[in-house]
């Protein structure tokens, strides 16, 4: 399982208002085909940064300007690719702005630098292959 945390900007209630109206057959938590699995993690009751490295949420600070209490994670299957269909999910949920992170860089990415296919460090976003080549290498 791969995973990935969205930090969108603006409200909760509107990110789960959001999911709630493209994902209408599964609510709280929410599944993409069964192939997605969608949830609201928060760091108060939840265990959102629990196990993160502090010089991470860092960065992640410096990013979207303030220490986040929640985010979207997404849980994608092993069983697909799940490219195509974390783009979309995160185009959505970034589309008023906010960051993403996935399991291969820490960093983090806005909509604008997902789309365009910028490369940082080797990677795009969620870019599981070329991860894979560059570890192997070493």
């Amino acid at each position: 399982m791969r995973s990935v945390f969205v930090f969108p900007a603006g409200e909760r209630a509107e990110t789960v208002a959001s999911l709630n109206q493209h994902l209408p057959q599964q609510r709280d938590p929410w599944s993409l085909d069964g192939n997605l699995y969608i949830d609201i993690d928060n760091e108060e009751s939840g265990h959102l940064f629990s196990d993160w490295d502090p010089d991470e949420v860092a960065v992640l600070e410096a990013a979207v300007g303030h220490h986040p209490g929640w985010a979207v994670q997404i849980d994608i299957s092993g069983r697909i690719d799940g490219t195509t269909e974390i783009h979309q999910l995160v185009a959505l949920l970034l589309e008023h702005g906010g960051v993403a992170l996935d399991d291969y860089s820490a960093h983090p990415w806005t909509l604008q630098e997902i789309e365009s296919g910028t490369v940082i460090g080797g990677l795009r976003f969620f870019d599981f292959r070329s991860y894979h080549e560059l570890h192997r290498e070493q």
